[in-house]
């Protein structure tokens, strides 16, 4: 079956509230689209969010990439000799992790609906429903020990909580006041987005431990780039560490692995540059008996729906960051994954199950 067509639209949606990290706040869910169209009128669904302080990646960039990179290398080419594709992809351009992504995930969507199965149980199968955390912004501790109370009387059991933009005191401070306000019986992580040094992030992480806060894990505590660091504080903790943004290639994680920097580690398919690299740190992780975590951008459903698929397809993916959608105040794609409270359930349809875009969110460039 050859690829015809390949399109990209550009489209924008509001959140419900602003999302704050210790890198950016984001207001409006921006993002390109990928459609590509096969000879027998299959169609495969894909997309990128620009995420410029993590993979640098903006919308004029992954629009270009896709158009004038991938598009005339694939246009033509049969969905049998996948792994050509996907070489071909990843030798085209360096970096540019979220533009391969977009057209990786519509790829995978198209091959896995010419072997008429739903994606995860063509890239293996493994859970056929998965559980997502949900996400409290950074903000005063009040603020946000009222809104991780809001979020567990919705149902959610699982809190990710951003930290690491102000003083080390300031982010103690505020997951005391969270533990407080939803008791000891749900599962917090943290995540500092690179926020801390080394040395104060074992200080902070340490002060907790003391406190009885009972961490489930801290994701990223330090730069990208501070291996050593990270190292450090794995080895100066008893609070599990994960590395997030230090891993975008199986190279990435190779290193952390060798050097046991982190305990566990959390997969994009932004940072990956899609499912097929995504496949390869999952692997890898796995021979070194490291759970993983896949995590998301600010995406719509159509990148969700790709991400839980893989997740739900490999066994040493443990945990889940699937919350986005739910913040946004309208859905881009009809079909795809169903979320049933913090549950993420797959339908029989082949492939994504991605159905149809609503054109009122598609932006004219």
């Amino acid at each position: 079956m050859k690829i015809t067509a390949i399109e990209t639209f550009q489209a924008a949606i509001p959140l419900h509230t602003p999302f704050k990290t210790a890198l950016r706040t984001v207001t409006v869910a921006e993002t390109i689209v990928v459609k590509i169209t096969c000879e027998d009128g299959t169609t495969g669904w894909g997309e990128a969010p620009p995420t410029h302080v993590i993979t640098g990646d903006s919308l004029a960039s992954i629009q270009y990439a896709i158009n004038t990179i991938f598009k005339p290398i694939l246009i033509g080419e049969t969905l049998s000799l996948r792994e050509l594709l996907f070489e071909k992809i990843e030798k085209s351009v360096i970096r540019n992790t979220s533009a391969k992504a977009a057209i990786d995930m519509a790829l995978y969507d198209c091959i896995a609906q010419q072997a008429n199965m739903p994606l995860h149980q063509f890239l293996g199968g493994f859970h056929e429903r998965i559980e997502t955390d949900y996400t409290v912004s950074v903000n005063s501790p009040e603020e946000m020990a009222q809104d991780a109370r809001n979020y567990i009387n919705d149902g959610f059991s699982v809190l990710k909580i951003k930290v690491g933009k102000d003083e080390i005191s300031t982010d103690v401070k505020r997951i005391k006041k969270i533990r407080e306000a939803i008791g000891p019986d749900y599962l917090i992580r943290l995540d500092a987005n690179q926020g801390w040094k080394a040395k104060e992030a074992v200080r902070a992480i340490r002060t907790m431990e003391d406190l009885g806060l009972h961490i489930e894990l801290i994701e990223q505590p330090v730069q990208a780039d501070d291996f050593e660091g990270l190292k450090f504080v794995t080895e100066n903790t008893e609070t599990p560490i994960m590395a997030d943004e230090s891993v975008f290639s199986p190279q990435d994680a190779k290193r952390i692995l060798e050097m046991g920097a982190a305990d566990m580690i959390n997969i994009k398919l932004m940072k990956a540059g899609g499912i097929h690299q995504a496949l390869n740190i999952a692997k890898l992780a796995h021979i070194y008996g490291i759970e993983c975590m896949v995590g998301s951008m600010i995406e719509t459903k159509i990148g969700i729906t790709a991400a839980a698929h893989f997740a739900a397809s490999q066994p040493n993916v443990t945990r889940y960051d699937f919350d986005a959608p739910l913040m946004l105040t309208g859905d881009l794609a009809g079909g795809g994954i169903t979320y049933n409270g913090r549950i993420i359930e797959f339908g029989n349809e082949a492939g994504l199950g991605i159905t149809a875009i609503d054109e009122k969110y598609i932006v004219e460039t």
